[in-house]
């Protein structure tokens, strides 16, 4: 599963040496200390990543019930929508910092704690605003581990970044897919209430704080586990790069796209028709598009110089489920979802490029934060507006034409940012 990947040695780096105990004794535990502690990271990264959206798509599957409960309009509700990139951007561009202090695994840690305090919490928080605060700090938790697992996977596996990348995309997919597809029979099984709909998917959560716990307290065995980063100096400038801000722009438009398709997708199928329970499974659909395709995409990825015709095939699929989308919702919805799911495997395309587009640890660190502090920046009007136009026009045509149209400008940036070249070249120019 993990073979075939030299291509993409090219752009990594060497895998971090592990610091024995005092010894000759210490030294000769090193590879089983080394074996126990990657197929722990393992764990961890999985389950991390099945966090990672179920507090945004158990919301989109219960979101008609969650506004009636607490009173929302339409504009409120879009502002719930956009929470999740808000607090993405603004949390996960602090993720390298406190990562360089006290180590990536154990921020993490917190990270996958925020995660289930959040969703414990916020269903019962009684109003408008103890709910949205609830959601932040959940998703505080979801931005840090966002920018940090890529920079995991490419400090522990440094010649297997496509298929590791694939690994945490299929397990993210799956995470998604599940709350969307789970959440509304869920809640008919435990009486009816929304509250309980939601606030299960805490336990999942806290499952996830299990395999970081260990690994924090192994502070000195990587600095992938627990121990503070030792980054390289703080040369590169990556502003300077335009492969950056093509990759920046590139993420923020296709995490509008997942966003407003996380958050009201669901809702589009209801109004034209479709039963609650249908428009879960149709959300589900989508996201589960993502669990095979996670996985092939960024080893293709990383086995082509160019990742442009990717990009492409993908903004291809999306304007068709757009226009599927518009003309019949309900007629042709299993197609549409199916479509819209192909598109929405961007996201594991662009965390395989911000793997490829740096060349040393500590260009992937900064990379993968501003490419996605920026991008989720870029990404906060999408599921905003999409209410509003949704509340004052009275239908899904306006919003549904916006989406189509922030497709075509993604496919443009996408291409360019998939150029064989590294963010180090460009800064350096």
């Amino acid at each position: 599963m993990m073979g075939g990947m030299a291509t993409e040695e090219t752009r990594t780096m060497k895998s971090p040496p592990i610091r024995s105990s005092a010894g000759t004794g210490g030294e000769s535990q090193e590879p089983a200390t080394r074996a126990w502690a990657m197929r722990l990271v393992v764990v961890g990264i999985v389950l991390s990543a099945l966090n990672l959206r179920p507090a945004i798509t158990s919301l989109g599957a219960l979101l008609e019930e969650v506004r009636d409960g607490l009173g929302m309009s339409g504009s409120v509700a879009g502002l719930l929508t956009s929470v999740p990139p808000l607090c993405f951007a603004v949390f996960g561009v602090m993720a390298p910092r406190l990562a360089r202090r006290f180590g990536p695994g154990t921020v993490v840690c917190a990270g996958m704690v925020a995660i289930t305090a959040g969703l414990a919490i916020r269903p019962y928080a009684g109003n408008t605003v103890g709910f949205l605060v609830t959601s932040a700090l959940a998703l505080m938790g979801i931005a840090v581990s966002n920018v940090l697992m890529p920079v995991i996977v490419k400090r522990w596996f440094p010649d297997r970044v496509g298929s590791m990348t694939g690994l945490y995309s299929m397990a993210l997919a799956l995470g998604t897919s599940a709350a969307a597809a789970l959440t509304v029979p869920m809640t008919d099984s435990l009486g009816g209430s929304w509250q309980s709909g939601l606030a299960v998917w805490a336990g999942l959560a806290a499952a996830a704080v299990v395999p970081w716990a260990f690994l924090a307290r192994e502070r000195g065995s990587d600095p992938a586990a627990g121990a503070p980063v030792r980054e390289e100096p703080a040369t590169l400038r990556i502003t300077r790069s335009r492969t950056a801000w093509a990759l920046a722009v590139f993420f923020g438009l296709q995490a509008t796209a997942a966003y407003i398709t996380m958050g009201w997708m669901a809702q589009i199928f209801r109004d034209a028709g479709v039963s609650a329970g249908t428009a879960g499974l149709l959300l589900a659909v989508t996201m589960v598009m993502g669990v095979p395709l996670a996985f092939v995409i960024p080893r293709l990825a990383t086995r082509l110089p160019h990742q442009g015709p990717i990009v492409v095939a993908l903004g291809v699929c999306g304007l068709a489920g757009y226009a599927g989308l518009y003309l019949a919702p309900a007629g042709g919805a299993w197609a549409w979802a199916l479509l819209l799911g192909v598109a929405n495997c961007a996201f594991p395309l662009a965390l395989t490029m911000v793997g490829m587009r740096a060349r040393t640890g500590a260009g992937v660190v900064k990379l993968s934060a501003f490419a996605q502090s920026t991008g989720y920046l870029i990404s906060i009007p999408g599921p905003l507006l999409v209410g509003v136009l949704y509340q004052h026009s009275g239908g899904w045509g306006l919003p549904i034409a916006l989406m189509a149209g922030l497709m075509v400008p993604q496919i443009v940036v996408g291409v360019l940012a998939g150029r064989d070249r590294t963010v180090e070249e460009e800064a350096a120019r």
